[in-house]
């Protein structure tokens, strides 16, 4: 498992959400993302929740191309083939 800490931000006009987070930790963020856009005394959006949670999710398929690519690394022979699938 990943021991990197990630960053999700979102900067509307003067305010900044910035979310810092392990891998093991992405599901408490997405129900974060869920409990500020149901704050009305936010300004954050159901709208941001959805492209920061959209965004944390890419960065997980990242995340997860780069460990395959790295636990192959010295392995790697020129005719293997990694899939790379990420949806936009």
């Amino acid at each position: 498992m990943n021991q990197e800490v990630n960053v999700l931000a979102l900067v509307k006009g003067k305010e900044r959400y910035v979310f810092l987070y392990k891998d093991s930790n992405r599901a408490e963020v997405l129900r974060s993302l869920g409990r500020y856009a149901s704050d009305p005394e936010l300004s954050f959006t159901w709208y941001d929740a959805a492209v920061l949670s959209q965004k944390l999710r890419r960065q997980a398929q990242r995340g997860e191309v780069a460990s395959l690519i790295a636990s192959k690394k010295d392995g790697v022979e020129a005719s293997d083939e990694i899939e790379l699938q990420i949806e936009d």
